[in-house]
């Protein structure tokens, strides 16, 4: 297992550890609507970034 897979795995952990889902439902409803949906299209682009980080560029067109 490669370090950058590894922390990755590290940082899903602490994330699925620390973010239970009633907690953040909860926290969602307190702050509003629109608090909810920035840290949700946060979380996902964070997601998505990690995720081409470590696919890297497989068969791109150069």
């Amino acid at each position: 297992m490669t370090t950058s897979r590894l922390s990755l795995l590290f940082v899903l952990a602490a994330l699925a550890s620390t973010l239970t889902g009633c907690a953040a439902i909860g926290d969602i409803f307190k702050t509003g609507i629109w608090a909810g949906v920035i840290g949700v299209f946060i979380v996902v682009a964070i997601i998505f970034w990690l995720v081409s980080k470590i696919g890297g560029n497989k068969g791109g067109a150069s």
